[in-house]
């Protein structure tokens, strides 16, 4: 295992464009420690928070990012909010007016889905390190 830190990190985030933005910069910082940069997952990460921000929120509810990494070095990146029943749709965007941001994570994870549990919603992302940089 490479790194200073523990391969996995949980954080409760407001669900505001400033919590999506501090997932972002989060997964920049964790990915550093962790000795695996990867723009691709900061950038799935910062998708994944703004939809959550944008199409999960519930009043007074936070959205919660969770980071692991593998032995192999791919990276899981979790977004749980408080909408199960908005279910995640790439959409064609030339017709959409929304979903085009999913096109991001699934160019840039090598897999990606959702799961329902209870009153929450979890979209999660893979990004394997030998994608490279952007």
């Amino acid at each position: 295992m490479t790194g200073k830190s523990a391969p996995e990190m949980t954080i409760l985030l407001s669900a505001t464009r400033r919590g999506a933005r501090l997932a972002r910069l989060l997964t920049e910082r964790q990915l550093k420690d962790w000795d695996v940069p990867s723009a691709e997952a900061t950038h799935v990460a910062a998708e994944l928070a703004a939809n959550a921000v944008l199409h999960g929120r519930v009043p007074g509810r936070d959205f919660r990012l969770s980071l692991s990494r593998s032995d192999t070095g791919t990276v899981r990146i979790e977004v749980t909010d408080a909408r199960c029943e908005r279910i995640p749709r790439v959409q064609d965007p030339a017709l959409a007016e929304s979903g085009r941001g999913l096109l991001i994570v699934e160019a840039y994870a090598d897999r990606w889905g959702f799961e329902r549990t209870g009153p929450v919603k979890t979209v999660w992302a893979e990004v394997a390190p030998d994608r490279g940089d952007l």
